[in-house]
């Protein structure tokens, strides 16, 4: 009997086991991976699992089939780049809304802070986020904006549905965090927005007047007189840039003998947005080597020649068409100038074949947003960047709505949160901090 009773307990004792690795192996085969989540999101086309950068666990490079036009569905769809450095569902997401391409997969200043999850949106119509034969019409803020909330949304509710949500982004990102916290103000919970302008007209004067007042006055007359040492040396420098177009290949739509001129202009400009010292400009005393050397340190060649436009394109059809831009008062070098147009502007940067008047409602309703409603947002801006001169101004009651304006003495368009000394800096984590307190 005892032994009867000893195998009726091991036949009891293995099948009670059996049913318990039976019932785990369920519920392991059963837990869905991030990949598989995200594969199954809707209008996901393609994921790719990547090398592991930063802090993330994981790292995705993911396309999201969008509308060509969220307005008029039968226009077709093209393919819209997004990167998820995955870390953990608890960590809150920064969402970098990038106002040109994705450069880098690594984490961002609040992602890395944070120890956060990261999404990085490809602007529409950018790199590979384009359509093959583009609909410039389609490029609009409203549109973008509807793609980055699509994108959100899908995220969330896939992988994070009870995490905090902040978007943010750098100059023309800053641009596109404004506006799609405009068109949807509930869509994450807040933004961080780094050195953008709020363009009221094309070509906005409040540039000319900043780069008038900017800095100390011997500073200013020290760039203008470098200014005026490359137009009386004109011809000497167009040869060099002529050299330089053969050895780099470098064309222009209008010319070398335009682009030198273009060139010496934007120095002042680029001067300021990127914080050069004013003790690197060069003297009457040199050569012209090293006046043309200094002159494309600074102003360079990307903003002006054939290529670097086209890949720009997105950019220039923004800018001139709701974003807004400037030019250049020639005014200031009239005599090297004749009768010509008094501000050379970007009209040649349109597409070929296709230009368009400038809309100035999109940014005009930004600055009502801004003014009357909006909630909890944060700006970062250089004191010298030239595209301060066009910075977000804040209205009496912004506080109130969470909305808080921090600037660098002296910075650049370079500028972050770590530019700042310890005192600002824990201000502005403080800040956000409680942005990421859980409701």
């Amino acid at each position: 009997m005892k032994l009867i009773r000893f195998f009726y307990f091991l036949f009891f004792t293995l099948l009670f086991i059996g049913c318990k690795t039976t019932e785990t192996t369920e519920k392991s085969s059963s837990k869905t991976t991030t990949f598989q989540k995200i594969a199954a999101i809707k209008n996901v086309v393609s994921i790719e699992k990547r090398d592991i950068v930063s802090h993330f666990d994981e790292n995705y490079e993911i396309w999201f089939e969008q509308p060509v036009d969220h307005n008029d569905l039968s226009k077709g769809t093209f393919k819209q780049r997004v990167f998820l450095g995955f870390e953990n569902p608890t960590q809150p997401v920064i969402v970098e809304l990038r106002g040109y391409g994705i450069g880098r997969e690594t984490a961002g200043e609040l992602a890395k802070h944070y120890n956060a999850n990261q999404l990085s949106i490809e602007h529409r119509y950018f790199n590979n986020s384009r359509p093959k034969k583009i609909d410039w019409n389609t490029l609009t803020v409203e549109n973008a904006a509807k793609d980055q909330a699509i994108i959100i949304d899908a995220i969330r509710n896939a992988l994070y549905p009870n995490t905090k949500f902040i978007s943010t982004g750098i100059s023309k990102g800053c641009q596109t965090t404004m506006a799609h916290r405009r068109y949807f103000p509930k869509n994450v919970d807040a933004c961080v927005c780094y050195v953008g302008p709020l363009n009221y007209k094309r070509e906005d004067p409040r540039v000319y007047e900043f780069l008038k007042t900017v800095g100390t006055k011997e500073d200013r007359e020290n760039i203008k007189a470098f200014q005026e040492l490359c137009f009386e040396n004109r011809e000497a420098l167009l040869d060099k840039m002529k050299i330089a177009a053969k050895e780099k290949g470098l064309t222009w739509e209008f010319g070398a003998e335009k682009a030198i001129n273009y060139t010496i202009l934007e120095y002042s400009f680029s001067f300021w947005q990127w914080g050069n010292s004013v003790d690197s400009i060069p003297t009457k005393n040199i050569s012209i080597d090293d006046i043309y050397k200094h002159l494309i340190s600074v102003s360079g060649y990307g903003f002006f020649e054939e290529k670097s436009v086209d890949g720009l394109q997105p950019y220039f059809w923004a800018a001139l068409t709701e974003q807004g831009i400037y030019g250049y008062e020639t005014a200031p070098f009239k005599k090297y100038f004749n009768n010509e147009s008094k501000i050379y502007k970007f009209d040649w940067a349109f597409p070929e074949g296709i230009s368009k008047e400038y809309n100035l409602k999109p940014m005009q309703e930004v600055k009502n947003f801004l003014d009357n409603s909006a909630e909890k947002m944060l700006f970062i801006y250089g004191e010298y960047d030239t595209w301060s001169s066009t910075a977000v101004e804040l209205s009496t009651d912004a506080k109130k709505r969470e909305l808080y304006k921090f600037v660098k003495p002296k910075g650049s368009h370079t500028t972050r949160v770590e530019s700042f000394n310890t005192e600002n800096k824990k201000k502005i984590y403080d800040i956000i901090d409680r942005w990421l307190e859980k409701k």
